[in-house]
């Protein structure tokens, strides 16, 4: 069942005392990994009110990992735009679906777009219809 508030469910875990601190880091990472990450403002005010700011690198340095900690418009801007698999067969174990598999099927059916993948297009921009090049 989808959580329809996320924060609404995070706040009494985070708050709880009886719950460690590297729970309360492990709550926030899921959070923003089921967010796709979050405003710096609220990153901010969720660290202060668990009171975790020592420990605060640990939820931080996760971008370099290429994980969006922090959104932001132009990140959202670039997502790759997915297929709906809903109607697919899947095997009781695999729900998910990578991000590689879509792109793979765009380049069979050259359906990529050339601003974004210019080296996977059909012709090359030198292409002028005869022969190899």
């Amino acid at each position: 069942q989808k959580v329809k508030d996320s924060m609404r469910v995070l706040l009494p875990v985070l708050l709880n005392k009886s719950h460690d601190s590297y729970d309360k880091i492990r709550a926030i990472l899921l959070y923003i990994f089921s967010t796709n990450g979050t405003t710096q403002e609220n990153l901010d005010k969720l660290i202060q009110n668990v009171q975790i700011e020592s420990d605060s690198d640990m939820i931080r340095n996760w971008k370099y990992l290429d994980v969006p900690v922090i959104s932001s418009f132009v990140a959202q801007q670039h997502k790759y735009a997915r297929r709906d698999r809903s109607k697919e067969e899947t095997f009781q174990l695999s729900r998910w679906t990578p991000v590689i598999k879509d792109v793979m099927e765009d380049a069979i059916e050259n359906k990529l777009d050339s601003k974004d993948w210019p080296y996977c297009s059909r012709y090359p921009p030198t292409w002028n219809g005869s022969g190899a090049v």
